[in-house]
Parts: C-alpha cells; structure tokens; sequence
C-alpha cells in the first residue's frame, strides 16, 4: 500500500510543480499589464508635483479634493446616475433577445446570435458619430418632425444626458446579450412545460421560473453594463457636446488640458474603488440569489 501511494504522492507534487509552470507566463502579464500600472497610477496620486507623477513628495490633497469639492461629488452622481440608467435600459432591451435566442432552437440560431453582437464589429466612436446624426438638430429625427409639421424648432435629444444615455444603451446592448446568453444555462425547458401540464398560465411560469433560474444572468449583464458605462469616455464626451461631466471625462481633462497628473490619477483610483463596491454588492447579490 505504502509503495502505492508514494508513486501516486510523487505524480501529484510533479503535476502541481507543471501546473506553476504554466501559470509563470500568466502571471507575469498580469502584473506587467495591470498590477504594476496600478501601483503606478495610486503611487502618481499622491504626489506633490502636479506635472509628475512621482516628482516631489508625498501628500493628500488630491484626494481631498476629490472627496470633498462639490463638483467632484456632483460628477460623481452623475456618473453612477448615467451607470445605473443606462444599465436598467440596455437590460430591459436586451433580455426579451438574449431569452429567444437561449430558447430557439432553430438552425439559424447561430446566425441571429452573431447578428445580435455584430454591432461589436463596429467601432464605438463611429458608432456614436452615428447617433450624433440620428439625434442631432438637424438629424433624422428632428428632420422627420420638422417635415411633418410636428415641431417647428429642432428638440434638444444631443448634447445633453438623455443623447448619451441613448447611445450608451445601443452601444452596450450586445455586452448585455453576450452576458445574459452565458449565464441562463439554468433555464430547462421542462420545468415550463411541468408547470403548464399543471395548470399554470403563461405569465405565471414567466414570473415563477424563468425570472428567477434567469436572474444571475441579468445581474452579470448588469454589472458588465455598468461598469462599461461609468467608465465611458468617447460616448458622454461626443453626445454630451461638453455638458455631461462624469468621472471618464473628468479624468481626461485633468490629465491633458490641465495636466494635473495627480488628481487625475486621484479621479482614477476614487472609479477603481467604485468598480471594487458595485462589484462587492453583485457577489453578495449572487450568493444571496444561489442560496
């Protein structure tokens, strides 16, 4: 027994010493690529220098200001505000999508979940140039009601928070599907038909089955949306013509029109640890929903 287990011993220490191997080259790109950028980016918010990121010493009013300038705290709403907003819509869009492609069983099922994310093929920079002609004062939409007699002067759905919100959501709808397509694995077919046989309506089985063996899946399309959609730059920059200020535009302006690298470093580590809370919350949700 004994001259068993050593072999059996010897095999296990030889595949843990292979499977380190094998994780060398992982994890060295994932320090060179994001734990070395990080430590740079919280070593550069403490700086004193607002032209270096490690000139001078040491300080902490970076995040002073950061944490206690109104402005910053306003931007910061925004920014959660524009995060949940679109999240919500680009769900309620998305999951009717995601659900019929999980439950079809057509041969060309394929084909409509390449075509549901083929978007994604698209640059988001042209696709929000796009939306600035749908939207615009002279778009599509403000054409079309103009023609019709509807609206004598263009209504204002650009450069503002609802042409942002607007794009955001179409933009992010295909992240939202692919996420919700990967988690509604736990949706079984006979567990509908069960409850029908038994006298269930339609809306009921929705309501008691699908929801919620869906409902982990929902919650990854949302945080995914999210965490896109406050840390979006091109989309609130190009559709809010300047008036829409969240954290991404913020952190653009401070780091090359004012080149105060600190607090723009400060601005990044203040959305990093948002990113850390919101997903705390959806691990706990997660557990909460597997329980």
């Amino acid at each position: 027994m004994s001259g068993a287990a050593a072999p059996a011993q010897q095999m296990t220490g030889s595949n843990r010493y292979m499977l380190l191997i094998l994780l060398v080259p992982g994890l060295l790109a994932l320090m060179t690529t994001f734990l070395l950028p990080m430590v740079w980016l919280a070593r550069a918010s403490f700086s004193t220098s607002s032209m270096s990121a490690f000139g001078g010493g040491v300080t902490l009013e970076h995040y002073h200001a950061a944490l206690t300038d109104p402005f910053y705290w306003k931007v910061a709403m925004n920014t959660l505000s524009l995060g949940v907003t679109v999240s919500f819509f680009a769900v309620i869009l998305s999951y009717p999508i995601a659900l019929f492609l999980t439950r079809s069983t057509s041969r060309w099922r394929g084909v409509l979940t390449a075509l549901a994310v083929a978007p994604l093929l698209t640059s988001a920079v042209v696709r929000t140039y796009g939306w600035m002609v749908i939207l615009g004062d002279r778009g599509v939409i403000n054409s079309t009601l103009q023609s019709l007699s509807l609206t004598t002067d263009p209504v204002r759905l650009s450069n503002n928070t609802f042409g942002a919100t607007v794009a955001l959501v179409e933009i992010l709808m295909p992240y939202a599907i692919l996420a919700m397509l990967a988690g509604f694995g736990r949706l079984n077919p006979q567990l509908e038909e069960a409850a029908s046989m038994l006298g269930a309506s339609k809306l009921r089985v929705f309501w008691r089955i699908i929801l919620p063996l869906s409902l982990p899946g929902i919650l990854t399309g949302a945080l995914l949306v999210f965490v896109l959609a406050i840390s979006a730059f091109v989309t609130p920059r190009l559709m809010g013509g300047g008036r829409v200020f969240v954290l991404g535009t913020e952190v653009f302006q401070e780091a090359t029109v004012t080149l105060n690298w600190p607090l723009a470093a400060a601005l990044s580590v203040v959305l990093l640890a948002l990113f850390s809370s919101v997903i705390v919350i959806y691990q706990r949700a997660l557990r909460r929903l597997e329980a």
